[in-house]
């Protein structure tokens, strides 16, 4: 990493949460050049399958909390 970038990086660090994250967000779609319009199609067919199988009981939810422990014990296992 450059001199430049690193500074750039800490500059970026100092940032709030959300302006870092929204920059991260910006940073990885600027490496994304391809666009391929039937993954998008079906990314937005996804979007809009997700919510109603959960509103409508055919998928079983868990609470945040859940995953959390989970992803600790998973973490803690290895």
């Amino acid at each position: 990493m450059t001199e430049e970038a690193h500074e750039l990086l800490q500059e970026a660090l100092a940032l709030p949460e959300n302006e870092r994250a929204e920059l991260a967000g910006n940073l990885i779609a600027s490496l994304d050049t391809t666009f391929d319009p039937d993954v998008d199609a079906a990314w937005q067919q996804e979007v809009v399958r997700r919510p109603h199988d959960a509103q409508s009981g055919k998928v079983e939810t868990i609470s945040w909390g859940e995953v959390q422990q989970k992803g600790r014990t998973l973490l803690h296992d290895k």
